[in-house]
């Protein structure tokens, strides 16, 4: 364990753990069925014939397929309002031409509540609809987590800035925006988890992991290259950690550091969802509300692949208990190597919405 070269093997394998594993994400989206009520669930589609040996949750169909129209999309309706609450998933981080500007803490992403990429599924679904950008409203804001969400809906802000994420955001607008939707989609969660898992990382290595983790979400290395390979390359040369260093590194990664995390991300997810959707319900009595599901950037993992199993399932659930609320599971979600879906993935997520969203 004292090989010079184990600092180096660990953070990669500790970036690709937590990060870099790009995930065609099939992952089961529930736990037993006596955890779970029966929900109002998207209709389910037929998994390919080449994962007939490992059938599906809600057999559902692959990435690729999400590019292809669908006869089931709800007709267009200019008249609507469509609204994406969320987290950098939503706003369309690693996409061409997401917007935002440099803020005093963390960053603006206002600009891209109207202006968010193409190719982002929020976009999609609003050309779906037949909606302009003024009908099809992005407020996704990158390291948001379930709290920070439940906060925002009482007044439009954050009460306090969030120390681990490194954000704060304060919109009164949104509560606008959500008071005129005719649809809102929520996808929020993930970074309950992974906002302090890279954290933890870095406190276990004094923080000489920041660069590294810095080139990983910083979406450089999504397309694969032998530049990009070099880039991580060179990151990693750089590591030097002392013995006590990679001790606790490994006592995070293979050590059940992260089971206390992921448990406490489910609790806290357990908390805050259900505020979640009675806040939404309190400002938009009418709206149909779409808890959009979850996929594991880090499959490698057990104990991550029970939360987002857990998540899923109280997704669910919050489905099940709650009137004109659609839980809508998207296991087959391409990843990219930043743990953000790739373009793909987009069209996945998008053309799973759209079935969904009530004619």
């Amino acid at each position: 364990m004292d090989h010079p070269r184990f600092a180096a093997w660990l953070c990669s394998a500790a970036a690709l753990v937590l990060l870099a594993v790009p995930a065609f994400a099939q992952q089961p989206d529930a736990l037993p069925p006596e955890a779970a009520p029966a929900a109002q669930v998207q209709p389910a589609e037929e998994a390919p014939a080449e994962q007939a040996a490992q059938p599906a949750p809600d057999g559902e169909a692959p990435a690729e397929e999400a590019a292809q129209p669908t006869e089931e999309a709800p007709a267009a309706d200019p008249q609507r309002t469509y609204v994406a609450l969320g987290d950098s998933i939503v706003s369309g981080v690693g996409l061409p031409d997401f917007k935002y500007t440099e803020a005093a803490i963390g960053i603006d992403a206002a600009p891209n509540f109207e202006g968010y990429p193409e190719q982002c599924y929020v976009s999609l679904v609003g050309k779906g609809l037949g909606l302009d950008r003024q009908h099809a409203i992005n407020l996704g804001l990158p390291g948001l987590t379930t709290g920070d969400l439940a906060d925002m809906l009482h007044t439009g802000a954050m009460p306090k800035m969030n120390q681990l994420a490194g954000t704060y955001y304060v919109y009164p607008q949104m509560l606008d925006y959500i008071r005129r939707a005719d649809i809102i989609s929520v996808q929020i969660g993930s970074n309950d988890a992974l906002v302090p898992a890279l954290v933890a990382l870095g406190n276990a290595t004094n923080w000489k992991s920041e660069q590294l983790v810095a080139t990983m979400v910083s979406g450089v290395l999504r397309e694969p290259s032998f530049e990009n390979l070099q880039r991580l390359n060179s990151d990693l040369s750089r590591l030097r950690l002392t013995r006590e260093e990679r001790k606790a590194t490994t006592q995070l990664l293979l050590g059940g550091g992260t089971d206390a995390i992921c448990e406490q991300a489910y609790q806290d997810a357990a908390v805050h969802m259900p505020q979640v959707v009675a806040q939404l319900r309190a400002l938009n009595p009418d709206a149909q509300i779409i808890l959009v599901g979850y996929t594991n950037p880090v499959p490698l993992l057990p104990e991550w692949t029970q939360l987002f199993r857990r998540l899923n399932a109280l997704g669910r659930s919050l489905a099940a208990q709650n009137e004109n609320v659609t839980y809508v599971p998207i296991p087959f979600t391409m990843t990219a190597a930043d743990a953000h879906p790739t373009v793909s993935g987009h069209k996945y997520i998008a053309k799973r919405i759209l079935r969904a969203i009530k004619k």
